[in-house]
């Protein structure tokens, strides 16, 4: 029987799922492979964590120990971060190992120079458990979908966030009470920045991107808008008009009269109720991909956690070994197609994106002020969908919440409309602009 011998680095919530999936389906794992995989060397911060479930042999003093081992084949980065997980990748492709990581903030801010180091090199780098835990989303793009020009992806891909949502439309709580309950229940930190600005969406999107449309990854193209700014009255304006607000990452394939070009864009977004993705609750996953061949396909399961997470680890390592013998030239390519016939087809701004509306804003209640915004909204080339007014609680104001839909329209368009909107007399503070999917 063959042995492929691996180093793991870091053993929190994923390299305790991905040890203990090791160990418990040992024998499913090698009939699969053909490999038995064992864990040659393993280190973490805190070394007394591993001493109950190591021997003194296969515990190493420090990340270096592990990398440096000529008998590993393959290192499993699992210490998160940037800075001294990309020395760890970059040393390990250097001494010739292979990677499994499941670190989305380095793929998408570094996985260019390390897929460009691993292809001289010759060794390969894998990524699955990086975007959507579980999900194979990776894998799809990567491989299933091979016949297929990819349109559009599209996913709820950030637990924290969709557990809000979930929680401001069914118990009726306000950002702050559900943000509140999440960090209660461990969904989200105690410093949740990087989840409710939209930013560890971003990193899953740029790496979605890059997979589905063949281009290098392009973390500062990504347009983002997080969540923390959403009111409860939105959430239920939405859902009387017959949506759900999620946090909606999108790559889609656009064409402007001058060139084609990708979108890739994170924010909240009204769905129809109709839609799968708009009934995805609590802290789960989906992604939706169209292809041109096969339609529309529906990814959905666990995000994070353990066990899913730790099986997208395996399931990587699985691939390695049925592959670590096979020339570099016949394997799958680390962003889907050939190095040589990456794309260099641009990322569309956010200003020349289009997309339809749903506008919030507070009026004065008197006649004349819808005539005034609808012509502004005519006069930037803006057609209007639907148009409701409901009275505020307070009418101590005399103020109306006046919400307008709009059809498509350019996002730069839009823009210049609000900002002559918000300057009239009759308007309140400001409005709140949500975009909306049909």
């Amino acid at each position: 029987m063959n042995v492929l011998k691996t180093g793991i680095i870091g053993f929190g919530v994923v390299g305790s799922g991905s040890v203990a999936g090791l160990i418990e389906n040992h024998n499913e794992i090698t009939r699969r492979s053909g490999h038995q995989i064992i864990i040659q060397k393993i280190t973490t911060r805190n070394l007394a964590k591993l001493s109950e479930k190591f021997s003194k042999d296969q515990i190493a003093k420090n990340w270096q120990e592990v990398v440096e081992d000529p008998e590993i084949e393959v290192i499993v980065e699992l210490v998160g971060g940037e800075t001294v997980a990309k020395e760890i990748i970059l040393t390990a492709i250097a001494n010739g190992k292979h990677i499994v990581t499941a670190n989305k903030a380095l793929i998408a801010k570094y996985g260019n120079e390390i897929f460009a180091k691993a292809a001289e090199k010759k060794v390969m780098v894998a990524y699955e458990a990086a975007v959507a835990g579980g999900i194979p989303i990776i894998k799809a793009l990567r491989e299933t979908l091979s016949g297929n020009q990819i349109l559009e992806v599209k996913g709820i891909i950030n637990g924290t966030c969709n557990y809000i949502l979930s929680a401001m439309y069914q118990h009726n709580q306000s950002f702050e009470q559900a943000l509140n309950a999440a960090q209660k229940l461990g969904y989200a930190e105690a410093d949740p920045t990087f989840d409710i600005k939209g930013v560890d969406a971003q990193h899953k999107l740029a790496i979605l991107g890059g997979l589905a449309f063949g281009i290098p990854i392009q973390l500062d193209k990504v347009y983002l808008q997080g969540i923390s700014k959403l009111e409860k009255i939105d959430i239920e304006y939405a859902d009387k008009l017959g949506y759900r607000i999620k946090l909606l990452a999108i790559a889609r394939r656009a064409k402007t009269e001058t060139h084609s070009s990708v979108e890739l864009r994170v924010h909240p977004t009204l769905i129809p109720k109709r839609q799968m993705l708009a009934n995805v609750e609590g802290v789960m996953n989906a992604v939706e991909v169209t292809g041109d061949r096969v339609g529309k396909l529906l990814f959905y399961g666990a995000g994070a956690g353990a066990n899913p997470t730790g099986s997208a680890i395996i399931s990587d390592l699985v691939d390695i070994a049925r592959d670590v013998n096979s020339n570099y030239e016949n394997r799958v390519p680390y962003l889907a197609f050939l190095d040589k016939h990456l794309s260099s087809e641009p990322v569309l701004a956010i200003d020349e994106v289009v997309s339809s509306f749903y506008i919030r804003l507070q009026t004065i209640d008197q006649a004349g002020v819808l005539a005034q915004i609808t012509t502004i909204f005519a006069e930037s080339n803006i057609s209007i969908d639907s148009v409701l007014q409901y009275e505020r609680e307070d009418q101590s104001k005399n103020s109306v919440n006046l919400i307008l839909l709009t059809h498509e329209a350019r996002e730069g368009n839009l823009a210049k409309a609000i900002d002559k909107i918000e300057s009239l007399p009759s308007v309140i503070g400001k409005s709140i602009t949500i975009r909306r999917e049909h």
